[in-house]
């Protein structure tokens, strides 16, 4: 991937695609422990999500608030995950500002389909154009695990084998 860092700033805010910067217990706890998608996601698995994918910190003054990544060929697709803003840093709009900072990358401009999936903020994402798929029916996918309750057992007990 030949991505460049991609930086911007309001007042005491800043996000930025600088990894180096990632402050990855903070993502890493609330992943595992506050969101509904990835409860329970092992910590190997967090490393390796933000390894491979385009990542977008958001941070107060030097503590990182928020995050996002996109998993994308920087070409044709791009699917957006993981995104969350600190509780107390919600309802100042860094949400919408995330979402303007990922649309405006300059590395995703040519993206023609940009997903994500969603249990609770679908009023956010419309705001930026994201509606529900046209043709759901032609969108397949291979769960593997419901989520990483299940996918710790099968790993323990493929383990103990």
């Amino acid at each position: 991937m030949t991505m460049h860092h991609y930086e911007t700033q309001q007042g005491e805010f800043r996000i930025s695609t600088n990894k180096q910067l990632l402050q990855v217990d903070v993502i890493y706890q609330y992943l595992s422990v506050e969101s509904y998608w990835a409860k329970d996601v092992p910590r190997y698995i967090v490393d390796q999500s933000i390894a491979n994918s385009l990542c977008f910190g958001l941070y107060h003054d030097a503590e990182q608030i928020g995050f996002a990544r996109v998993i994308t060929d920087l070409s044709t697709f791009a699917y957006l995950a993981d995104v969350f803003v600190l509780t107390p840093f919600r309802g100042q709009g860094l949400s919408k500002w995330m979402m303007e900072t990922i649309l405006a990358h300059p590395d995703l401009q040519t993206i023609r389909r940009f997903m994500l999936a969603t249990q609770d903020a679908h009023g956010l994402y419309a705001q930026y154009g994201f509606k529900p798929l046209e043709n759901p029916e032609r969108i397949m996918a291979k769960p593997f695990y419901r989520n990483y309750a299940e996918f710790n057992a099968a790993r323990e007990s493929a383990s103990k084998r």
